[in-house]
């Protein structure tokens, strides 16, 4: 049962008389604990409400087109708490985080309802024989952090008794049909080199319902004291890691006709390697997981200095990035510079000073870092810095400080940018929209 917080003005919910403050008891004879229970039994085009208004119970019958909503809104999205992660991860990022930062950010989400609604990697720890028995009924194609398929290291790495027995549940999800994209966070010396070949092997076996996998190296801050004493990859430990997710590539190919598992982009930054083609990502299907944001960027940007016209004369612009991005940067700075000789793009390399020196790419880069290393420099009339550098529809960065802040530091007007390649150079070239 869950309250009804507000009713949508002209929804079918509302002409049928549901009113703000009914408690939704059922939808169709089913009871309602959740969001999905809402949008999966609320989706016919009869929908009957069973209600309790005032302690009377009172059922209300809606017609409606098929998978149009109801209208009725809820306190929460979820209709109820966020689950939390009861995980102790060795390599989680959030232990790895100074004190003092706003709250949220401390927060571990591990909800399976936030995977299929919103994207959001799941370890499945949180989840019993009932929800996966929902997912595969519900037809609920989620993303799942495998990190590893060895029952034994997951536990470890994990610090969860029940980790590696929850392995049980890809499978069943697999052979219910569920599509499941797969992500492996890789630390050196743990579930790295035989034990990731073992993993990429067993989730091989799950496939075609294993639709996607992405390799994504292990981020290590400088507030480790007390934690599981890891190391970032070496140039050379990132490269036997691409060696060995790009033999499975080619085995998936041969055998599934696609390549299936892909390693970050921050892969090929710390071996020194190039970036690959377009055509070894497929369709992108692990882009916001860093799996080839960098290629779509550059081949992007090609694409948009040739059919770019510019009659702006003069213009002196600044971009900011990590350590590991800054030579691509620097490439299609140089490349604008030489298509259009007005434009001058000076391009200057963070050093992450608040999480530490490994942390090098760009989206972890705080407003202090930006002020202290780029106040005197040569900014030009606008810094251009990528959006990931701050809050997803906000001007924060991750230590609290905002964008007007970096404004009256430095003195220069900031413009952010998308990982996009026309909108790059738009914002190099001062387009307005």
């Amino acid at each position: 049962m869950v309250k009804i917080n507000s009713v949508i003005p002209g929804s079918p919910a509302d002409k049928m008389g549901v009113l703000p403050e009914d408690i939704l008891v059922s939808i169709n004879g089913h009871k309602v604990s959740d969001v999905l229970d809402y949008m999966y039994y609320a989706a016919d085009v009869d929908v009957r409400l069973s209600l309790l208004r005032n302690g009377a119970e009172l059922d209300v019958v809606v017609k409606k087109d098929e998978y149009d909503d109801l209208g009725l809104e809820f306190e929460t999205f979820l209709m109820d708490k966020k689950q939390s992660c009861c995980n102790r991860c060795v390599f989680c990022f959030i232990d790895q985080m100074p004190p003092g930062m706003r709250e949220t950010l401390y927060f571990k989400d591990d909800d399976a309802r936030l995977s299929f609604l919103q994207g959001n990697y799941v370890t499945l720890t949180n989840l019993e024989q009932e929800d996966i028995d929902r997912i595969i009924q519900m037809k609920l194609n989620i993303n799942v952090s495998v990190h590893t398929t060895n029952p034994e290291l997951r536990v470890k790495m994990m610090h969860n008794k029940y980790a590696g027995e929850k392995l049980r549940f890809i499978r069943q999800m697999a052979e219910g049909g569920i599509k499941l994209n797969c992500q492996i966070v890789c630390c050196p010396g743990l579930n790295d080199g035989d034990e990731l070949r073992r993993s990429l092997r067993d989730l091989g076996e799950l496939m075609p319902n294993i639709t996607s996998m992405a390799v994504v190296p292990v981020g290590v801050t400088k507030f480790r004291k007390g934690l599981y004493p890891l190391t970032g990859f070496t140039k050379e430990g990132a490269g036997e890691t691409i060696d060995i997710i790009e033999e499975f590539q080619q085995e998936f190919l041969r055998k599934f006709g696609t390549r299936t598992v892909f390693p970050s982009d921050e892969f090929y930054l710390i071996a020194q390697r190039p970036i690959p083609p377009a055509e070894a990502y497929e369709d992108y299907s692990q882009y916001e997981n860093g799996v080839g944001m960098l290629r779509s960027l550059m081949d992007e940007f090609d694409q948009a200095l040739d059919m770019a016209e510019w009659e702006g004369g003069e213009r002196t612009v600044s971009m900011a990035t990590g350590y590991a991005p800054y030579p691509i940067i620097c490439q299609l700075a140089e490349k604008a510079q030489e298509r259009f000789p007005g434009l001058k793009c000076n391009v200057y390399r963070i050093r992450n000073d608040f999480f530490g020196e490994t942390i090098t790419v760009t989206g972890l880069i705080t407003a202090q870092d930006l002020i202290a290393q780029l106040k005197g420099k040569e900014l030009g009339e606008q810094l251009l810095l990528s959006s990931s550098t701050v809050r997803r529809d906000s001007n924060v960065f991750l230590d609290d400080l905002t964008i007007p802040d970096v404004e009256r530091e430095l003195g220069v007007e900031v413009r952010v940018t998308d990982s996009d390649g026309f909108e790059l150079l738009d914002a190099m070239l001062g387009a307005v929209y």
